[in-house]
């Protein structure tokens, strides 16, 4: 079985609570508590302990991440945790710098990371329907796919060194929610992702 680390990024507003994110992140630890495996949850907006999720991470075989996008990013105070967490890691815990060295300065950017092995998960809630992605005729993404617009995330996570599994989107939250498909859809996505995990451990 797993270390899993669930990061819960929404951004509590008025109009928008948090509640969606809360209750993926709630039910994503007690599905894979169940399956056996140990699984942290770190709210962000509520707080953390920047070296407890340094360690955290390092302690991790698998980084869940469940955020909302707000203005095609993470929230605020998600991206806070990182410029925070991830600033402290770099310097020899979660990488070794940028992975460029005197000897070759130009060359290697980025690939210094020390978490190789971990993997990670997206699973974001959007405004946009998933009719929005994928399609050349929607003038706003052109074509473009949820990871493509995660892109930064994704690189975030591959400066540590980190390789990806299969990203969860559930869309539409806001005019037109379906949260009880989206609740199904995403236990589908934690049985497969994860079983396929267990899968190449054995």
């Amino acid at each position: 079985m797993s270390n899993i680390h669930i990061l819960n990024g929404a951004q509590p507003y008025e109009f928008a609570p948090g509640k969606l994110n809360e209750t993926f992140a709630e039910r994503a630890k007690a599905t894979l508590e169940a399956q056996g495996h140990e699984v942290r949850l770190t709210t962000v907006a509520a707080g953390y302990d920047v070296q407890a999720e340094v360690d955290s991470h390092l302690w991790a075989d698998v980084l869940l991440l469940q955020f909302p996008v707000n203005w095609m990013g993470v929230p605020w105070s998600f991206k806070k945790y990182m410029d925070e967490v991830y600033t402290v890691g770099m310097s020899g815990q979660l990488s070794n710098g940028d992975g460029r060295s005197a000897a070759a300065p130009k060359a290697n950017y980025g690939m210094g990371g020390n978490l190789a092995g971990t993997r990670y998960m997206i699973s974001a809630t959007l405004n946009a329907p998933a009719e929005a992605f994928g399609d050349l005729d929607e003038p706003f993404f052109q074509g473009m796919s949820l990871d493509d617009l995660l892109r930064p995330v994704h690189l975030n996570a591959k400066f540590f060194g980190m390789t990806p599994l299969p990203t969860f989107g559930a869309f539409d939250v806001m005019k037109n929610p379906d949260a009880e498909s989206d609740f199904a859809r995403f236990d589908v996505h934690l049985a497969t992702t994860f079983g396929e995990l267990s899968n190449d451990a054995a």
